[in-house]
């Protein structure tokens, strides 16, 4: 039984583009053909996102009370903006680019009833998670506060400092944005796992390193936790923007290929980066908990969350979870519980990272082969 959950599906990707739907385990076409159609689909977006200005309510949002400087910028960006999208009209009119259709992919609207307008229940649940909000500054307060109790990732200055650039772009690009923050988090979330496995698989193949099984196994169910994590932000509406995925899929592809790099001339420092990253996840999401507790005890869980963590087979949700002697059973009666348990789920990857570094994975891992499985 999967109780209440909320049918709503605020993402660019919702329907087939979602886990446990009718079309889940289909095989791809062809490569070239998804490519052609994604930019399509993309090609269409972007020129949307100029004609509606997308960026306006963004830049409003990361900034109520902007002062003069901002201001400046603000309104240099609304000229360029209606400059493109002149400019894709008059592209329109000589049948350069195809008609575009300017309604497609948003909510859904009012309805009217006699001379009371009602809003769907989607609709209203969007409204609730559009006041959901951030603080940067809380973020890095809390951060510090946990350094400041022992909580501190220890990392070579330039690692620091390479992923404190990375926060502070996070913090410029989705300022009070949090869901849309979490969707770009998620997203590149998932490519350390990927990058580990790849070059796991490549030593094993060429014949360096063979006792890396149960380590690509731990970080494949790694992997399929985020991935679950990424759903439940797309469905929460967090890839809407085409600009969020833009950098979002761009980042992800540079944070792959940096991995790689890093993994092959350092393990432990690769790890060492994962670390940080989740570490920085578990802050924030835990002052995202704190910021918006009543706001998200009044929303039900996205029904990927629902079958993901409701699910009768837990064997990959137990898999990843290399400090835990007794398996996980979080509650999911809302949307604030969804959020508990992916905030119990980065602090678990937090330790594996940590384990993996410091080498007590070997350990932890005798240890677990007497425990009974859940299947």
């Amino acid at each position: 039984m999967l109780g209440h959950v909320s049918c709503s599906d605020y993402g660019y990707r919702a329907g087939s583009g979602r886990m446990y739907n009718t079309d889940s385990g289909t095989i791809p076409m062809s490569g070239v053909q998804m490519a052609v159609e994604n930019f399509v689909d993309e090609l269409a977006c972007l020129r949307r996102s100029f004609r509606k200005d997308d960026y306006g309510p963004v830049a409003a949002k990361a900034a109520p009370h902007p002062g003069i400087v901002r201001q400046g910028f603000n309104l240099l960006g609304r000229g360029l903006t209606r400059l493109v999208a002149a400019a894709d009209r008059s592209l329109e009119w000589l049948h350069l680019l195809p008609k575009l259709d300017e309604e497609a992919g948003q909510l859904p609207g009012t309805v009217r009833q006699g001379n009371v307008v009602k809003r769907s229940v989607g609709e209203e649940c969007a409204e609730r998670l559009s006041r959901l909000i951030l603080s940067n500054h809380a973020v890095s307060e809390r951060e510090r506060v946990r350094e400041a109790i022992g909580g501190k990732v220890e990392a070579p200055w330039y690692v620091r400092g390479v992923y404190n650039i990375l926060c502070l772009l996070i913090d410029v690009l989705f300022e009070n944005r949090p869901i849309q923050r979490f969707w770009f988090l998620e997203t590149v979330a998932r490519m350390p796992y990927f990058s580990y496995i790849s070059c796991l698989h490549l030593y094993e193949s060429l014949g360096w390193w063979r006792a890396a099984a149960e380590l690509r196994k731990i970080h494949f169910a790694e992997e399929w936790n985020e991935l679950h994590h990424l759903q439940i932000m797309e469905s929460l509406g967090g890839d809407q923007l085409w600009f969020d995925r833009f950098v979002g899929y761009h980042s992800a592809i540079v944070y792959y290929w940096v991995l790689v790099l890093l993994y092959v001339a350092s393990p432990s420092l690769a790890y060492t980066f994962s670390e940080l990253l989740e570490a920085h996840a578990v802050d924030t999401y835990g002052e995202f908990l704190d910021a918006n507790e009543p706001l998200l005890k009044s929303l039900a869980p996205p029904l990927v969350a629902a079958e993901y963590y409701r699910s009768c087979d837990l064997y990959l949700f137990d898999e990843f979870q290399t400090s835990n002697v007794t398996p996980r059973n979080p509650p999911l009666e809302n949307l604030y519980d969804v959020f508990c348990a992916i905030k119990e789920d980065e602090g678990e990857h937090v330790k594996t990272m940590h384990a993996c570094v410091d080498s007590s994975l070997v350990a932890g891992l005798a240890a677990r082969k007497d425990l009974p499985r859940r299947v």
